[in-house]
């Protein structure tokens, strides 16, 4: 799992519908998740310190942990399956932890509320992160191409010897 951030919302140029975009504490990949205008105005409302009048939905959820002592300890996105994120909630009360299904976007709403950590799995950021800094990328793969360019296969062979193959074991006749 690698630890993610909110990076910002942004309107697609298209369909002008609300993206959330998660980057990872490098700044070098973000995994964009199309959320409705409603979740959008939630998740600004915490990053802009604007309090609502009245609790809204999410604001509600973290009242009901705070009344019964539990902890959001983090939230997973997990899985990416048809072009839908699946995230779980980490909820613990003491020695008793659950995780609940939960949208990604009510996952992070309640999560910057919380100011809990937000890990999405490998194998979702391998499949739809999109690079931030192409330019360290690049760098970074003419680095390992020199490396691969310079290494020999007898890099890889010991020619030390064996600590068990020149042990010899004394016996005592008595």
């Amino acid at each position: 799992m690698i630890e993610m951030r909110v990076a910002g919302i942004a309107l697609d140029a298209m369909s002008r519908t609300p993206v959330i975009l998660l980057r990872d504490t490098t700044d070098r990949r973000q995994v964009p998740i199309y959320i409705s205008r409603e979740q959008a105005n939630s998740i600004i409302a915490v990053l802009e310190n604007q309090p609502a009048p009245r609790p809204l939905t999410h604001d509600l959820f973290v009242n009901l942990l705070d009344e019964w002592d539990m902890t959001l300890e983090r939230v997973v996105i997990h899985s990416l399956q048809d072009n839908t994120y699946f995230a779980l909630l980490t909820l613990s009360k003491g020695e008793i932890r659950r995780e609940l299904d939960s949208r990604p976007s009510d996952a992070i709403a309640i999560a910057l509320r919380l100011d809990a950590p937000i890990w999405v799995m490998e194998e979702v950021i391998a499949e739809a992160s999109i690079p931030v800094d192409t330019d360290a990328d690049e760098a970074e793969k003419k680095a390992f191409q020199a490396f691969l360019a310079n290494i020999n296969p007898s890099d890889f062979t010991h020619r030390g010897k064996s600590s068990t193959s020149n042990d010899t074991l004394e016996s005592s006749d008595s």
